[in-house]
């Protein structure tokens, strides 16, 4: 198939298979006039590096996810290894994000939201307010 079939199929934009191929992470092969052919195992591939990249894995974590799934005698230690390194990395994240939340919601609590320029928003993001996190204020 060429690789506006193999789009159809994968549901990846032409432009994505291309920059696979160019990283050399999915590779077709190329007929006589070359065009690129791509066969079921490379739509397979696709389908797997998509799966792979919707659940946040890097590029680089995907080459070692496919190159361990077509050893037929991989270890799933190294397999496991890879995904609770991103599993690590997706919590802290989330605890980020949950310190963002908790900050950003402080701010915005403590905003008059009134007709005055004092805010504690501004002054937040402007490092002039210096106990802007929840955790660390004293109460009034």
């Amino acid at each position: 198939m060429n690789i506006g079939d193999a789009a159809k199929a994968t549901g990846l934009s032409s432009k994505t298979i291309r920059y696979y191929e160019s990283i050399a992470l999915v590779v077709a092969d190329r007929m006589a006039n070359g065009y690129r052919e791509y066969e079921d195992m490379h739509v397979h591939k696709l389908r797997f590096v998509q799966r792979a990249r919707g659940l946040g894995f890097s590029i680089e974590d995907c080459r070692a996810l496919l190159s361990l799934y077509e050893d037929q005698n991989r270890a799933s230690a190294e397999v496991k290894n890879i995904a609770k390194k991103h599993l690590s990395e997706i919590e802290a994240k989330i605890t980020e994000l949950q310190n963002l939340q908790k900050t950003l919601s402080h701010l915005v609590e403590h905003c008059a939201g009134d007709h005055r320029p004092d805010c504690p928003i501004m002054d937040g993001l402007s490092g002039t307010q210096h106990e802007t996190n929840p955790t660390t204020e004293k109460p009034h």
